[in-house]
C-alpha cells in the first residue's frame, strides 16, 4: 500500500501512484471499455442504430480509454496527443447521419464519468492515505478532463466539416435528382427513392414556401425547413417531406401522402399564423400520384403561389383547388385585368362598397342562384342580399345572365384584388340606402 511522503500533485509520488493506477486499470481495459460503451447506449437512444455504426463506437471508446490510460501510466503530455482514428471517423460517421453533435458530446461526458469511477475505485484499493488519494484524485481528475475537453473539441471539428461537406453533396445530388423528375424524362425510381429517402410510388402534395418581402433573416431557410416539417405533421403526412430550397427566402416541397388522395388544407392554413413564422406563405398543389403526380403537383403548388404574388398582399395560404381557374388565366395578366374590367364593369372599382356587392354576387352565383342560400352563408337578411344582387347588376350595367364569365370575374378579383380592378379615384361614401 502507498503511504504518505508528499502531496505535491506533479511529484514522483503521486505521477507514481496514478501510473501504478492506470497500469492495473489498463489490465482490465477490454471491461472497463465495455462499460462505458454499455453506459453510453443505455443513456443515448440517438446511439443506438446499424451495427457498423455500433462497432465504431465501440473501437472509439477502447481507444480513448486505452490512450488516456497511456497517458497517466507514462506521464505524456496532453499537447502532443491527438484524438484516436476511430473516434474521429465516428464523428463523421455520425454527421453523415445527422445525429445531433449534442448527443456526441453527452457520450464523452458519460464516458468521462464511467471511467473516472473506475480510476478512483482502483485509486482506493492502492492507497490508504487521505492526503495521498486527494492529491492522485486530483491529478488523474485533470488528465481526464483534459484529454476529454482537447479530444471533443477535435471531435466537434471533424464533426462539422464533415456535416458542411455532406450536407452540400447530399443537396447537390438530391437538387440534381429533383431537377430530373421535374423535366418529364424517364429517371430510374428506385435510385431517385434512395438518393431523396422518399417514395415516389405515392400521393404527395406539392408545396411552396416563402418568406415575405420585408423579412431578410439569415435563418430564413431554417425557418422554411421548420414550417414545412411542422405543415407535415399538421397534414398527418405519412414520412418527412421532401425539402429543397430555391434562394434565401423561398423553398419547394413534397409532402408524402401514403395512399391517400387528399390532405387538410384548413389545418395547413393554421401553421405559423401567430408569432415568428408569420410572415411565411404557403402555396399548395392537389394530391397526385406517383412520378408524374409528383411533378403535376409541383406545377399546380407554382400556380398557386403565381396567384398569391399577383395579389400583392395575398392570403397566407392557397390551394391550386381555390385558385385553379384563376391561375390558368395568368398567363397574360394585361389581358386577364381587361377581360375583367369588360366584364365587371363599374362593379370592377376597388372600393368597399363594390367590394361588398362583388363577396355578395359570388356567393349568389356560386349557391346556383338561390338568394336564400346566399343569405344564410352571408349571414343577411334575404331582402338585402336580393338589394344587393340588384345594385350589383346595376353597377355592370347587365344582368348577371352569362354566369360563367361574371364568376370567372368575380375570382380573379377576389384573388387578385387590385392588380384586376379599377382604382377608385377617391373614396367616396356608399349611397344612401346601401346595406
Amino acid at each position: 500500500m502507498w503511504k504518505n511522503p508528499q502531496m505535491d500533485t506533479d511529484g514522483p509520488a503521486v505521477a507514481g501512484l496514478v501510473a501504478d493506477v492506470a497500469a492495473a486499470v489498463s489490465r482490465r481495459a477490454a471491461v472497463v471499455s465495455e462499460d462505458v460503451y454499455e453506459v453510453i447506449l443505455r443513456d443515448i437512444p440517438e446511439l443506438r442504430d446499424d451495427k457498423p455504426v455500433l462497432a465504431l463506437l465501440s473501437s472509439s471508446v477502447h481507444s480513448n480509454i486505452g490512450t488516456c490510460l497511456q497517458i497517466m501510466q507514462h506521464q505524456i503530455e496532453l499537447n502532443a496527443v491527438r484524438a484516436p482514428s476511430a473516434s474521429l471517423e465516428y464523428a463523421r460517421r455520425r454527421a453523415q447521419r445527422g445525429t445531433p453533435l449534442t448527443a456526441l458530446l453527452r457520450a464523452y461526458r458519460l464516458g468521462h464519468t464511467c471511467f473516472s469511477d473506475w480510476l478512483l475505485k482502483e485509486l482506493a484499493r492502492q492507497a490508504d492515505d487521505a492526503a495521498m488519494i486527494t492529491a492522485a484524485t486530483l491529478s488523474m481528475s485533470r488528465t481526464v478532463a483534459g484529454y476529454v475537453d482537447q479530444t471533443s473539441e477535435e471531435i466537434v471539428a471533424a464533426y462539422t466539416r464533415e456535416r458542411e461537406h455532406w450536407l452540400r453533396n447530399r443537396s447537390a445530388a438530391r437538387a440534381a435528382r429533383i431537377r430530373d423528375l421535374l423535366s418529364g424524362e424517364r429517371v430510374n425510381a428506385a435510385a431517385t427513392e434512395a438518393t431523396l429517402g422518399y417514395r415516389l410510388r405515392q400521393y404527395h402534395v406539392g408545396l411552396v414556401c416563402w418568406a415575405g418581402d420585408a423579412t431578410a433573416a439569415v435563418d430564413n431557410i431554417t425557418r422554411l425547413e421548420h414550417a414545412i416539417s411542422h405543415v407535415a405533421a399538421e397534414v398527418a403526412a405519412s414520412g418527412d417531406p421532401v425539402f429543397l430550397p430555391r434562394d434565401e427566402s423561398s423553398a419547394w416541397a413534397w409532402l408524402p401522402l401514403g395512399i391517400r388522395d387528399r390532405f387538410d388544407a384548413a389545418a395547413a392554413a393554421t401553421v405559423g399564423a401567430d408569432g415568428a413564422d408569420g410572415d411565411l406563405h404557403f402555396a399548395f398543389g392537389d394530391a397526385a400520384r406517383g412520378v408524374t403526380g409528383f411533378r403535376l403537383t409541383h406545377q399546380q403548388a407554382l400556380a398557386a403561389q403565381a396567384v398569391a404574388l399577383a395579389a400583392g398582399r395575398g392570403p397566407r395560404v392557397v390551394t391550386f383547388g381555390e385558385v385553379a381557374p384563376v391561375a390558368m388565366m395568368l398567363g397574360s395578366a394585361d389581358l386577364l385585368r381587361a377581360w375583367v374590367l369588360a366584364t365587371l364593369g363599374g362593379l370592377a372599382a376597388d372600393d368597399e362598397h363594390h367590394a361588398r356587392l362583388r363577396d355578395t354576387l359570388l356567393v349568389f352565383l356560386q349557391s346556383g342562384g338561390s338568394y336564400k342560400t346566399t343569405a344564410e352563408q352571408l349571414t343577411l337578411h334575404k331582402n338585402t342580399v336580393q338589394y344587393r344582387i340588384r345594385k350589383a347588376e346595376e353597377s355592370m350595367g347587365q344582368p348577371a345572365g352569362n354566369r360563367y364569365d361574371v364568376e370567372l370575374a368575380l375570382r380573379a378579383s377576389h384573388w387578385l384584388g387590385l392588380a384586376v380592378l379599377q382604382p377608385a379615384r377617391e373614396r367616396s361614401p356608399a349611397p344612401a340606402g346601401v346595406r
